[in-house]
């Protein structure tokens, strides 16, 4: 197995250390924190599902060679990736069967990872759960109880109770694929005495400019390189759409009555997004919209907002065939990528407000150029190429979107071709997944 990612030697199993005195301070305070916003917690509507697991009154989960944190949707499927991998690399070099706990704060991701475990087994054991709200106390237990011999954070998975944990009970952690934006560094550099003292063992960042952010705050000799695991996620083979939501389109989907998708959306870029809504439906009135809220909790006021604005709309689970003219709210998850293979335009939120943006790489696979807004930055490890090339239409406001997803739905460019140049940039780019599984199994190896 090959290590395409650069940086520090493998880390060991490091004897366990207690922390210094300040760092045990201020984690005394950042539970208290914890404990504080705990009833407030429990009012959220997203975290009150899974509530006896995220507070550990369900007990501990069980034991696992390896636990992958997975924030949500996005996160999960880099850890079905590295499950994939490390099933394949344990039965080449029959190390036996792996059990790998996967933990997720949403209820989109855990329904991941629930189609990953169907997905991998027998190869592996994955075990799906939400992860436990990061109190100090309560974190040693868990890591204590599940007794991995390594942890795997994803992306921006920087959790000081869990971290001290590992630390405390020298379990190696590792930061994989891993990104840090420099506002997200200027609120660590605050205390940057407190993280360092629980550093990981290892991180893999996705761009040279985020490891540099990284090495500023965690020592350097930790800090490598690798390619992003979502270059090797894209399939340009995609399967066709499913039946039965192109049965819910009308006939026709041509320049006069288009099917245009609106992906990802977030509550900060609404209002935009349903002036974007009126302005397709007034330039292309036989038009179809699938809507599809980032988040589920914003289904109902999605539909809310639409009838206030005099909007049709339906929701897709009541499987009802769409009028032109109207709005399909999409209340059905995992859905987005059948809806690519049939939109002729889209655009992806958290684009529109400064939230950093969607995935916008899914509807090249598909065939179909995106259109996003001016925020992009958890993406700027794709590269500005992928702008200079027409592979993503960037627009500067909800005006400019508008425009191109009117221009697109009008001509499309041909799918064939957006598909080929993608698959060639993607290509070019891959790597990620097998660095991450290379760097995993060295701490499993060595357990």
């Amino acid at each position: 197995m090959s290590t395409p990612a650069t940086g520090s030697t493998p880390p060991g199993i490091s004897p366990p250390r207690a922390l210094p005195f300040g760092a045990r301070v201020m984690l005394g305070l950042y539970g208290l924190a914890w404990l504080a916003a705990l009833p407030g917690l429990k009012r959220n509507k997203r975290l009150r599902e899974g509530w006896e697991a995220r507070t550990l009154c369900a007990g501990p989960p069980a034991k696992a060679d390896l636990w992958i944190q997975a924030a949500s949707g996005g996160e999960a499927y880099l850890a079905w990736e590295l499950a994939g991998r490390l099933a394949e690399h344990a039965a080449a070099s029959k190390t036996g069967p792996l059990t790998v706990l996967a933990t997720t704060f949403t209820s989109q991701g855990l329904g991941i990872l629930e189609q990953a475990r169907a997905a991998l087994a027998p190869s592996i054991t994955l075990v799906p759960a939400y992860v436990p709200f990061d109190l100090p106390g309560r974190m040693d237990r868990a890591l204590a109880a599940i007794a991995p011999k390594a942890v795997v954070l994803l992306e921006t998975e920087i959790w000081p109770g869990l971290l001290a944990a590992c630390r405390k009970q020298g379990v190696p952690a590792l930061v994989l694929n891993a990104r840090m934006t420099p506002k997200s560094l200027k609120g660590y550099q605050r205390l940057p005495g407190f993280w360092r003292s629980f550093s990981p063992a290892r991180v893999l960042a996705v761009s040279d400019d985020d490891a540099r952010r990284f090495k500023s705050l965690f020592p350097a000799s930790r800090v490598g390189v690798m390619q992003n695991i979502k270059f090797d996620r894209l399939s340009f083979s995609p399967a066709p759409p499913k039946a039965e939501i192109a049965a819910l389109l009308p006939d026709g989907n041509d320049a006069a009555a288009p099917f245009i998708v609106l992906g990802s959306v977030r509550k900060q870029e609404e209002r935009e997004v349903l002036a974007i809504v009126q302005g397709l439906l007034e330039r292309h009135p036989g038009a179809v919209i699938g809507l599809f809220p980032r988040h589920m909790d914003r289904v109902t006021p999605w539909c809310e907002t639409l009838g206030e604005a005099g909007i049709p709309f339906a929701r897709r689970s009541a499987g009802k065939k769409a009028r032109p003219g109207s709005v399909v709210v999409w209340d059905v998850f995992g859905e987005l990528g059948s809806a690519f293979g049939l939109a002729r335009a889209c655009f992806l939120g958290g684009s529109l407000a400064d939230l950093g943006g969607q995935n916008f790489l899914e509807p090249l696979a598909h065939g179909l150029v995106p259109v996003i807004g001016p925020s992009w930055s958890n993406f700027a490890w794709v590269g500005e190429e992928i702008f200079s090339t027409g592979m993503v239409r960037q627009e500067a406001d909800g005006q400019g979107v508008l425009t191109a997803l009117s221009a697109l739905a009008n001509a499309p460019a041909d799918r064939d071709q957006v598909r080929a140049k993608a698959k060639a940039y993607a290509m070019s780019r891959q790597g990620g997944g097998e660095a991450a599984c290379q760097a995993v199994a060295e701490c499993l190896n060595c357990g």
